[in-house]
């Protein structure tokens, strides 16, 4: 497919910047240079101009011009193929934009680069979703959010109603969904006894905060990621209509795009919301270039270390348990020191979800099994399929 047709040419060159920065390196969508070649990219940034289906926040269309100025003056030294493909404008309709989304979000899958899309308001989050539908892959969504932005079954698609539509939606290809970060006083009952219902995957804002290093091995089970900016408080990112006192800083949102950054698994990540009319300092251009940044230097120190079990690095932990799990089976790799848990399937399901098989975890995890418990992201995994 030619995705090149949905997107603007660029005028930046690579003389605009100076030294070691991410600009004099970067593959332009030009002119001059002509669409990049995907094969020969790593990673691939494009913007999308929509807002049509933004909910308190217009005006989070035309944010992608500021990042870009923080992003391309960053320094570094790293060996990565990087490419900006331009901007996506406004279809005629929403569902036109979400289209040209999912074909570009589909063809950079299907040749291993890994698309950084920058919106545009939330709901393209379900254009993203629709790329692997395209190519008939069961994915994990990963939502940085301080809300969960279900919405009604009847609902239009907006900026906070994307999820049901996810979920409700035929085929359906959403083997799990997280969320990280949501505040309790933007989140309903009703919500969260679905999402338990669902054996969805739920963590407060506080609970996150308390130990940032549990966030790791969720990120790491993502095979898509979707980030509101909203999620950050306001005093570190200003730039949103919706923004808040309470939320994750800048230290935080930038370990959480890192984590991304180094996960072999996932393969699209979105970040959302962002309103240069808001952002009179330019600082939540600044911090989400940063996170790109994270996101890159990550990305250069993947371990290559994906889940396996016949990895030569990789030692067995066979723990046996007093509970309905009888034993609960962990992997360590030793090069990475990260950890998986073998949740066992029924066969009539495996060859759909055996990708999934293998859930990222922790230590602590292991030490819950140990100590005669079953960890939550086991118990969750292995209910999904009965």
């Amino acid at each position: 497919m030619d995705i090149e047709i949905y997107l603007n040419k660029l005028e930046l060159k690579n003389d605009d910047f100076l030294g070691s920065t991410i600009g004099s390196s970067v593959i332009f969508n030009s002119e001059k240079n002509g669409f990049p070649e995907l094969k020969d990219v790593d990673i691939a940034l494009f913007g999308v101009i929509e807002d049509r289906r933004s909910i308190g926040n217009v005006g989070c269309a035309d944010g992608i011009h500021e990042i870009r100025k923080k992003l391309y003056n960053l320094k570094t030294n790293w060996n990565v193929k990087f490419a900006d493909f331009g901007d996506v404008f406004p279809g005629e309709e929403v569902n036109d934009t979400y289209f040209a989304v999912r074909s570009i979000i589909s063809e950079c899958i299907k040749n291993n680069t890994l698309p950084i899309l920058i919106g545009g308001s939330q709901d393209l989050t379900f254009a993203n979703y629709q790329a692997y539908e395209a190519l008939e892959q069961v994915v994990n969504i990963v939502s940085i959010d301080n809300s969960i932005d279900l919405g009604e079954v009847d609902q239009e698609i907006n900026s906070k109603a994307y999820l049901n539509k996810i979920i409700l939606h035929q085929p359906n290809y959403l083997f799990s969904y997280s969320n990280l970060g949501y505040q309790t006083y933007f989140v309903t009952d009703e919500e969260r006894t679905l999402m338990d219902k669902l054996y969805f995957d739920i963590h407060r804002l506080g609970q996150v905060k308390a130990d940032m290093k549990e966030v790791e091995p969720v990120i790491r089970n993502a095979d898509m990621l979707t980030i509101d900016i909203g999620s950050v408080r306001a005093a570190d990112a200003p730039g949103n209509s919706n923004a808040t006192p309470n939320g994750f800083n800048g230290e935080d949102i930038c370990a959480i795009t890192r984590y991304a950054g180094l996960s072999d698994k996932l393969s699209s990540i979105g970040i959302y919301e962002y309103n240069p009319l808001k952002d009179g300092d330019g600082q939540t251009a600044f911090l989400i270039a940063e996170m790109i940044w994270y996101i890159l230097e990550g990305f250069c120190n993947r371990k290559g270390d994906g889940a396996s079990k016949d990895n030569a690095e990789v030692l067995k932990y066979i723990v046996a348990t007093s509970t309905d799990a009888e034993e609960i089976t962990f992997y360590k790799n030793l090069k990475s020191d990260r950890w998986w848990m073998d949740v066992p399937y029924p066969e009539s399901k495996l060859s759909k979800y055996r990708r999934h098989q293998l859930v990222p975890c922790s230590y602590s995890d292991y030490q819950e099994a140990c100590n005669d418990g079953i960890p939550e992201k086991w118990w969750r995994n292995y209910k999904r399929l009965r």
